[in-house]
């Protein structure tokens, strides 16, 4: 099927189409399964979510969407990764109030990557706090981010996704990654 084909059904599906909504989620399935395990990847073995899980919770909060108007596949992914992320944010903080937090150590940007323990999920939450710190200092920037780091799309897509040229996008990524690790005291 065509991108134009599933912008339309994007947006049908928002105007409240329910044979758009049943006809889009089996045309970008497979797209969306890669992103949420490409979010996984970081988390512990023992998550309760699974990416299938994800995938479902992230489509059911996108097909409710009124304030977004969809401009295409690549759109739709974009958000799609920030909602992921926002789940899996929400299920650290749902954790993190079980445990509160004793001797958990510093975030490192590069300790990110790997299977998160228990004591991480403090780490996801404190990764939050600077996405949205790094939003309000540039917030394409912070959209590059998320596509590229949340949503593991390549310079193309994200630059697809966001409308913007590739170069903006490389530019946009080498500030994002100087100001995290300034942040960071790395």
């Amino acid at each position: 099927m065509t991108r134009e084909a599933i912008t339309q059904l994007l947006v049908r599906a928002q105007e409240g189409d329910r044979s758009a909504v049943d006809a889009v989620l089996p045309l970008l399935y497979d797209e969306m399964r890669r992103l949420a395990s490409h979010h996984m990847r970081g988390e512990r073995r023992d998550h309760t979510l699974t990416p299938t899980a994800l995938v479902h919770e992230a489509y059911l909060t996108l097909v409710d969407q009124e304030r977004v108007r969809w401009q295409g596949r690549g759109h739709f992914m974009a958000v799609a990764s920030t909602v992921m992320r926002r789940l899996l944010v929400d299920h650290a903080r749902d954790r993190n109030r079980l445990k509160r937090g004793g001797g958990v150590r510093p975030l490192e940007i590069s300790a990110v990557t790997l299977p998160m323990s228990e004591d991480q999920a403090f780490q996801m939450v404190e990764l939050d706090e600077l996405m949205l710190r790094l939003e309000s200092f540039d917030p394409r920037a912070c959209r590059v981010v998320e596509c590229r780091f949340f949503g593991g799309l390549s310079v193309e897509e994200t630059a697809e996704a966001l409308e913007i040229a590739p170069a903006t996008v490389k530019r946009a990524w080498r500030l994002a990654k100087a100001w995290l690790r300034s942040e960071l005291g790395e």
